[in-house]
């Protein structure tokens, strides 16, 4: 019994390192050991595999999405305190535990090879972690890759995502990892694996330091003026009077600060003003209208943040409008947050979660297919959840997106979370070698060059405005146009050497 209650208890505190590895701690060199505990214990420990990699998985998602709990009080859209709580609670348990599933399937998959060849054990590995995050991201529900343990810190290893986005990262996390666990389990070839692992971690770096290292030789005709203004409008009062009132007031006083300085456009956090932006409702006698009249009146492009349709069904939407009051193109945000921002089993779960978005869950999605052209050519963009979902952007890149917009509202959780977006976010930029413009109400807002350096973020929970000189291109990595074909080269390695093993 003590073997087994330490073995579980191994394998959590082996999760919580790697849970350690992003914001708040950022420990992000932990990354390359965290995984090795229970890939030992697979092999060594009597318990069964599935409840090892459940307690991992538990340690690793618990703590990295911890931050799941700060959307707790909501007694300002009207839940009672106790109430608040439990849902906090419970949103961050199932988030845990659904995370915790797919490691535990991970362990299953990888403790049925029983064969003493190390090079396959890692192949095997390396390949079902890939796989199974490559089938989690056609989820609803997904956000822990092991790539962005990395990030925003290890730029060099990032870069690989060129090559095959996270899958690359990923797989070198998981393959120096298992090289160490290889190294424990096997006295006799320990030096040889230890010197695999330590030949994994070097060439992967190596590699990306490669990419990272090249110029990135922007062409002067192909820069704009960018500009970003993080509004600071707490979401207890966002969608109230006040709130609105205040969202106004500071996003044109902040448009009009930008315009002046000489910004060719304007980018506003994921729902800055929320409300329909809809023509009959640009009256002068609408609130909208003071900045719609700003925009005809300073003639800069402006992309808004607001809501388009109706109080029954509408979208989370991002607007260009242009120095004549036009609507130029529209976005339309495609992922939508599961519980937040709909239902999932509306029939079944409606009545007991329906207060927990303050946007009554009413939305509807964008289509997948959508492109965002601007007068400073095609645009990628990101509304808030969808920075987790890098084909998401690899769609748009695809079809010649030049420059990456993100646009997010992360003021109702706790401050790790507007760090692992930005972690996100940079992610993104590298695998598309695209510059980025993030907006968001409450803060990390940035600036972020195809290298994944941060050249301009703002302070937390403050009014900002930024100006900064941005480039279009053109580029596609070898992600951009194949996707995350290492993903198929790895399954297809694994099984041949699985099954030589087999057969030998």
């Amino acid at each position: 019994m003590k073997t087994r209650s330490f073995s579980l208890l191994l394998a959590l505190l082996s999760g919580v390192a790697m849970g350690c590895t992003v914001a708040p701690v950022e420990w992000w060199g932990f990354a390359w050991i965290a995984l090795t505990p229970l890939w030992v214990l697979l092999y060594r420990s009597p318990v069964n595999p599935l409840g090892l990699g459940f307690a991992w998985g538990v340690g690793f998602h618990g703590v990295a999405l911890f931050w799941l709990t700060g959307i707790h009080p909501m007694t300002w859209m009207g839940v009672p305190w106790l109430a608040s709580l439990a849902i906090a609670i419970a949103c961050w348990m199932a988030v845990t535990v659904w995370g915790a599933a797919w490691a535990a399937l991970w362990a299953a998959i990888v403790s049925r090879y029983r064969g003493n060849n190390g090079l396959t054990r890692v192949l095997l590995g390396v390949a079902a972690w890939c796989l199974l995050d490559e089938i989690w991201q056609l989820t609803p529900l997904w956000w822990s890759s092991l790539a962005y343990t990395q990030s925003p810190h290890n730029l060099a290893i990032l870069h690989l995502g060129q090559l095959s986005g996270t899958t690359a990262v990923t797989a070198s996390v998981v393959a120096v990892n298992g090289c160490l666990a290889a190294a424990v389990l096997s006295e006799k070839r320990r030096q040889l694996a230890v010197m695999a692992a330590i030949a994994t971690f070097s060439i992967s770096h190596l590699l990306g330091f490669y990419f990272y290292s090249r110029p990135l030789n922007d062409s002067p005709n192909l820069a704009f003026r960018a500009g970003i203004i993080q509004g600071n409008v707490p979401n207890e009062i966002k969608l109230y009077r006040e709130g609105f009132i205040r969202a106004l007031e500071g996003y044109t006083r902040g448009y009009e600060t930008l315009a002046e300085a000489g910004v060719d456009a304007v980018l506003t956090p994921e729902t800055a003003l929320p409300d329909f932006w809809e023509a009959d409702a640009l009256s002068s006698n609408s609130p909208l209208a003071h900045l719609y009249q700003a925009i005809r009146r300073w003639e800069v492009t402006a992309w808004v943040g607001t809501f388009q349709g109706n109080l029954r069904r509408y979208s989370n939407s991002l607007l260009t409008v242009t120095g004549d009051g036009e609507v130029f193109s529209r976005y339309d945000k495609a992922i939508l947050v599961p519980l937040g921002e709909y239902i999932p089993f509306e029939s079944v779960l409606g009545s007991v979660v329906n207060r927990l978005s303050p946007l009554q869950a009413q939305m509807v999605p964008g289509a997948k297919n959508q492109v965002f052209d601007t007068p400073f050519g095609r645009a990628i963009v990101g509304i808030c959840y969808e920075s987790a979902f890098p084909e998401h952007f690899r769609r748009q890149a695809v079809r010649g997106g030049e420059f990456f917009l993100s646009a997010a509202n992360n003021a109702h959780y706790a401050p790790s979370m507007p760090q692992q977006h930005h972690a996100q976010d940079v992610m993104r930029a590298i695998e598309l070698d695209r510059w980025a413009i993030r907006a968001t109400n409450t803060g990390y807002s940035a600036i972020v060059d195809p290298h994944g350096r941060t050249l301009w973020k703002s302070g937390f929970n403050v009014f900002a405005t930024h100006a900064e000189t941005v480039y279009r291109r053109q580029t596609r990595t070898l992600y951009v146009r194949w996707g995350d074909w290492l993903v198929w080269v790895l399954l297809g390695a694994a099984g041949l050497a699985v099954w030589r093993d087999f057969n030998s």
